[in-house]
């Protein structure tokens, strides 16, 4: 064994052993192996823990890094780059000019943002100083600072700097040190890390879109390549729509909902949110019925809750005169041994269209439009086949198709059926709920929630397997649904204001079981900590009706 020195300590870096300074930093082991990686590093593993690079190493630690390739990193780059957009703005307009910079929700790649003064109006010619003023504090590489204080003095800081959200944020959390970001003299709160300096920041863009603005960031597949923002406009009139309806019942932020939680008022939330998607769903029902449509396809990205969406539509139809008919296109699925091969992970690719026999669902799609009877196919999970049990289904005059599945939009999947006759719906959990002004709840995380509890619940599976599945099933989604959203007549948001409340009762405990040291539990960290901004709600005032019923137990429909 070498010998260590007082100055040295001895470290493993990606299975490398090496002696280095005792004030080395993760950035400087980071700077030495870099050219080993196809991305940036911008995170450290450190002895199974995640860390930020301006840490020193531990003596004997384990050391491995991440890049923007990974979520966490890709994530901490997202982060970053809004970090220094908050600082450019506040330099731009000034620190004691009162206004307000919102970020509401993701398009595609781009972060929709707002901004709000009275002092300072908003203009394309404001939002080019602030890119101009990011480009220079990116070029000059200006540090990124955390600290930790007290919630108390967090609590009295932002209630100086103006930050409402944060202050009544802190007043729900259970800790009593929080961490707070300064770069330069500006300071915020951030849920997640950072990257240490702001030149890690090589690619972004700024441009306004409707009310406000879009921070357009790289694509975690491209990071070297900004593609071009691509409005989305029936993606943000839905998004706008939820919000609305977010401020009707007064919750914009996770401090809002905490306080109609305390105030005993949750179950009268409930009630009302739940009205309002009926209500929806009611409408479409109607536009459905107008236009005398005779084949309804539903796709959404996992866990989205197409299933219960299908149901209760069907429900909407039947009480305006038509007889509808849910059909799961799963249930079209290849046998498994036909099932294609995904190339990068060599498992089999089930979000792949290949995976369907869309041959026989159009020729059975078109037999039935034609008046024919048809024998329904069932598919085995289990035995990986495609089963016919005698089911048969003839359309009536009333009759309507309710299809539901991954690729419901995809025209290769319906080629067979005029457009005339579709109604194509695209549904997801799109969270317009967030932490506070400066920090979003992703879509992907309330979705990945709801498949953890119900992939245990029915499926027996483990929150470990679920996580570790994860990234694959969003490739999927960015591969084959999210680029025919658009094609949709139109959308439906099924995520619920309050169910990550709920959520958080089923699903801490798998969490927790997610065994120390794998790479799942950094995620099943990173998702415990986000839970615990919640307060929990009971899931006995939930609808038995209700779209979280799918992945908690208790629908009445299945």
């Amino acid at each position: 064994m070498l010998g260590v020195s007082q100055e040295e300590i001895r470290v493993v870096v990606d299975q490398m052993e090496q002696l280095v300074p005792a004030d080395t930093t993760l950035e400087d082991l980071a700077n030495g192996v870099a050219a080993d990686y196809n991305e940036s590093i911008v995170l450290a593993v450190m002895n199974g823990k995640l860390c930020e690079l301006f840490r020193k190493p531990e003596k004997d630690a384990q050391i491995r890094f991440l890049t923007t390739e990974s979520e966490s990193g890709y994530m901490t780059f997202c982060r970053s780059a809004s970090l220094v957009m908050l600082k450019a703005f506040q330099d731009i307009v000034g620190k004691d000019t009162k206004y307000q910079v919102e970020m509401k929700y993701t398009m595609g790649n781009g972060l929709y943002c707002e901004y709000t003064s009275e002092e300072v109006p908003f203009s394309d010619a404001l939002l080019y100083k602030v890119e101009c003023r990011m480009m220079e504090l990116i070029q000059e590489n200006h540090p990124i600072e955390k600290r930790s204080i007290s919630a108390k003095k967090a609590q009295d800081l932002f209630e100086k700097y103006g930050g409402e959200d944060k202050k009544r944020l802190f007043r729900f959390r259970m800790v009593s040190h929080v961490n707070i970001y300064m770069l330069d003299d500006y300071i915020d709160y951030f849920y997640g890390y950072m990257v240490p300096s702001t030149g890690y920041i090589h690619q972004f863009g700024l441009e306004s879109y409707e009310d406000g603005f879009i921070l357009n960031l790289p694509a975690r597949s491209s990071m070297k390549n900004l593609e071009s923002f691509v409005p989305k406009p029936k993606l943000f009139e839905i998004m706008e729509q939820s919000k609305d309806w977010g401020n009707t019942m007064k919750i914009a932020s996770v401090a809002d909902l905490n306080q109609q939680i305390a105030d005993n008022k949750i179950q009268n939330l409930i009630l009302v949110q739940e009205a309002l998607q009926e209500k929806r769903i009611g409408l479409i029902a109607d536009e459905i019925a107008k236009a005398k449509k005779k084949v309804v396809l539903i796709a959404g990205p996992s866990s989205s809750g197409k299933t219960t969406f299908s149901h209760r539509l069907s429900i909407q139809l039947t009480a305006l005169g038509l007889d509808p008919h849910p059909i799961a296109m799963d249930d079209y699925f290849v046998n498994r041994e036909r099932t294609p091969i995904d190339e990068k992970t060599g498992k089999y690719d089930f979000e792949s269209i290949k995976a369907l026999d869309t041959d026989q669902f159009n020729k059975d799609i078109s037999d039935l439009l034609e008046g024919k009877e048809v024998a329904m196919p069932t598919f085995n999970f289990l035995t990986g086949q495609r089963e016919y049990k005698g089911n048969t289904l003839k359309l009536s005059d009333t009759g309507v198709l309710v299809i539901e599945g991954i690729h419901g939009l995809n025209e290769i999947c319906s080629r067979s059926i005029k457009r005339e006759d579709k109604f194509k719906i695209y549904i997801s959990g799109l969270t317009t709920l967030n932490i506070d002004s400066h920090n979003r709840i992703t879509t992907s995380d309330g979705r990945l929630l709801r498949r953890i509890i119900r992939d245990a619940r029915t499926r027996g599976a483990s929150a470990m397997k679920t996580i570790g599945m994860w990234d694959s099933v969003r490739a999927g989604e960015q591969k084959n649904i999210f680029p025919h959203q658009e094609e949709a007549d139109l959308m439906f948001n099924s995520s619920l204001i309050y169910e990550i409340s709920v959520l958080k009762q089923f699903v801490q405990p798998l969490l927790f079981q997610v065994p120390a040291g794998t790479e799942e539990e950094l995620e099943a960290k990173r998702l415990l900590k986000f839970l615990s901004y919640f307060l929990g709600v009971d899931s006995a005032s939930v609808p038995n009706n209700s779209i979280l019923r799918e992945f908690i137990g208790g629908s009445c429909f299945f």
